[in-house]
């Protein structure tokens, strides 16, 4: 069976929420350098963008969007091409947000929603592959049919084109604490047994903040996690409730 796959009408929706959940839909947050991180978040789907000399511990998704729309052919600002983001701390981020390159590039994004749902659904399309590659021979069944439950509703199909935008699709082995690791591939296996349809959506809801919490429990103390489990669950309540 095929990744979930919206249609034009669902995906102009999912675009929306995935602005609202990422930015507020503000086109400010179009550019953002969270508390605690290391490197600015840039579009709706806040990509992640580093800085020269840093490498993190998590799929860099800028580089990827951007180019994923100069194959089809996008005009893009010439800050959105630097190789690594220009700025390399948070001060600088903030001392040049009202900068005309910074007002430029988030003008340039709020125009072309569009595309970068186009990416993240195609990221998420990609998923489901590296996933059942990726999980245990015993649990590739169970996670293949748990992905095929939650996509048979609209909510069920925007859960899983957010989730990998959110917090990726857990195939890195990077991106775990302690050997845990936190995205769709987790969710999907954290699952409880539910029929196909809303209570599929609703589960894959529930067991995504289970799996964030687990997350949160794991993580270095410095980051201070605990601050954003809030918010977290309050995106992944989203899930549950009709597109």
């Amino acid at each position: 069976m095929q990744p979930a796959n919206p249609t034009e009408g669902q995906k102009a929706a999912i675009g929306r929420k995935i602005w609202q959940n990422e930015c507020a839909g503000s086109v400010a947050g179009l550019t953002t350098w969270n508390a605690g991180e290391e490197f600015p978040s840039i579009g709706i789907g806040h990509f992640i963008w580093y800085p020269a000399g840093f490498k993190g511990r998590f799929e860099e998704s800028w580089p990827l969007f951007v180019a994923f729309a100069r194959q089809r052919g996008a005009n893009l600002p010439a800050v959105a091409l630097e190789a690594r983001s220009p700025w390399k701390t948070k001060a600088e981020f903030q001392a040049d947000f009202k900068s005309p390159r910074m007002g430029a590039l988030r003008n340039w994004l709020a125009g072309n929603v569009g595309l970068q749902t186009d990416f993240i659904v195609a990221r998420s399309r990609a998923a489901l592959p590296k996933i059942l590659a990726a999980a245990p021979g015993s649990e590739k069944a169970r996670i293949e049919a748990n992905y095929h439950k939650v996509s048979t509703t609209s909510q069920g199909i925007y859960a899983l084109i957010d989730y990998v935008n959110f917090k990726g699709d857990g195939t890195q082995v990077s991106e775990r604490y302690n050997g845990r690791g936190w995205g769709l591939l987790q969710v999907l296996g954290e699952m409880k047994e539910v029929p196909s349809g809303a209570a599929a959506a609703t589960e894959f809801a529930a067991a995504a903040k289970r799996v964030l919490s687990r997350r949160i429990a794991n993580s270095p103390p410095e980051r201070g996690e605990k601050r954003w489990e809030e918010g977290w669950h309050n995106r992944c309540g989203t899930y549950g409730r009709p597109l």
